[in-house]
């Protein structure tokens, strides 16, 4: 399928879930897929929200994007959550600053704290989620679906760019002048916390640069379990 094709299915996609969800929101990690849904939303004027996490770890280029952001799209202003100063000061005292580094349990347990819990206060009242995931992104995606129950949180997940390539991403980026994190530029094609962050070199895996030091198939933060695939509804 071309990139005209799946640019197709996805607005169709996402004129749908506007559609049908009583209250949905987009969750914008400042990537580049999700920049294109950002881009897609508001040419399209659907009522979904967007919002974002802060960890208080994030690259300066993370926030410039913000500020990008805010100035191109004035109608979707860019909600964002925090952690619990508590929680997060707890968490320090009790670790340290770095120690997600020390082992897998660690730096799950920091995401908890730093994305997980501020997470479920963004979704909080709505009744679905719009992510940027793409199925070849990782191991740990290769399964997911468009559409499907996020039984974590209890409300439908929905990821319209899944079969779309990082070269499908890039070429809309550049055809429609969208804002994007400067890293990219600097061979970071995902981003994330930037202690937790690095460039790639060629020919590695698009998130090798993610947790490098963890094993591929623990390379997630928990943002995105798995869960079972919705049924039709004609099932």
């Amino acid at each position: 399928m071309n990139l005209e094709n799946k640019l197709s299915h996805t607005r169709a996609l996402l004129q749908d879930i506007a559609a049908n969800e009583a209250s949905v929101v987009l969750a914008n990690s400042l990537g580049a897929e999700d920049m294109v849904l950002t881009d897609l939303i508001a040419d399209m004027r659907l009522p979904i929200g967007i919002f974002s996490l802060d960890t208080g770890r994030l690259p300066a280029q993370t926030y410039n994007l913000m500020q990008a952001m805010a100035e191109r799209y004035p109608a979707y202003p860019l909600r964002v959550f925090f952690p619990d100063t508590q929680a997060t000061e707890m968490w320090v005292a009790q670790h340290g600053i770095n120690a997600f580094y020390q082992s897998v349990e660690l730096r799950k347990a920091c995401c908890e704290v730093r994305k997980l819990q501020p997470l479920r206060r963004a979704l909080a009242g709505h009744s679905a989620w719009v992510t940027g995931l793409r199925r070849e992104q990782s191991v740990t995606r290769l399964d997911m679906s468009e559409r499907e129950p996020d039984t974590v949180h209890g409300l439908m997940k929905y990821s319209p760019l899944l079969d779309w390539s990082e070269a499908d991403v890039w070429a809309y980026i550049r055809q429609h002048g969208v804002p994007y994190n400067a890293l990219h530029d600097r061979h970071y094609p995902s981003i994330g916390c930037a202690p937790c962050t690095r460039a790639i070199s060629v020919g590695e895996d698009v998130r090798a640069g993610r947790w490098w030091w963890e094993n591929p198939e623990s390379k997630e933060c928990g943002l995105h379990g798995k869960v079972s695939p919705l049924k039709p509804a004609s099932a």
